[in-house]
């Protein structure tokens, strides 16, 4: 009998959890991008508990283990900013991503009161972009960043979002 995996609200209880997902999944950007100085990877645990306690975050887990997390805050013109969704690599092209992605849209939207959504990803991350273009984002900025990263910034408006999830 297999298990399913369940969305919630992360508490401060799964930041040790997050971070170790987070670093293990950040090792494949580092890898693209040769650096492995990324923040995600030398974010500390009490950032992350700061981080998580001024914001909002969900996690998947799998019975006890955390495979999947996104973080989301709402700033003051009403952009939902989208950060660090992660998923465990042995789960990944199940549609847990997307999953999430509509879950902290959907908190956002409705509990922050989000009027658009904003997500970055580095240029050569395809299967980020890939996602995001699937799920509405579209490109509205480019920023090189070094030598080896430009900064895709990405944008969606909450209605589209609010539609797509009703679908």
């Amino acid at each position: 009998m297999g298990m399913s995996v369940t969305i919630s609200a992360a508490g401060a209880q799964d930041a040790e959890q997050i971070l170790k997902l987070q670093f293990l999944c950040y090792q494949r950007e580092a890898e693209l991008y040769g650096d492995y100085s990324i923040q995600p990877l030398t974010q500390t645990l009490e950032e992350l508990r700061a981080e998580l306690s001024t914001g909002y975050a969900l996690v998947a887990r799998l019975g006890d283990e955390i495979v999947a997390s996104v973080r989301g805050r709402v700033d003051a013109s009403g952009t939902g900013r989208i950060d660090k969704l992660i998923v465990h690599p042995r789960m990944q092209g199940h549609g847990l991503g997307g999953r999430l992605l509509n879950a902290i849209e959907a908190h956002c939207a409705a509990e922050l009161d989000a009027k658009r959504f904003r997500l970055f990803s580095g240029h050569r991350s395809e299967s980020n972009l890939r996602l995001c273009r699937r799920h509405g984002y579209a490109t509205v900025a480019t920023e090189a960043v070094s030598a080896r990263l430009s900064l895709i910034t990405l944008e969606k408006d909450a209605a589209a979002a609010e539609f797509a999830a009703s679908a």
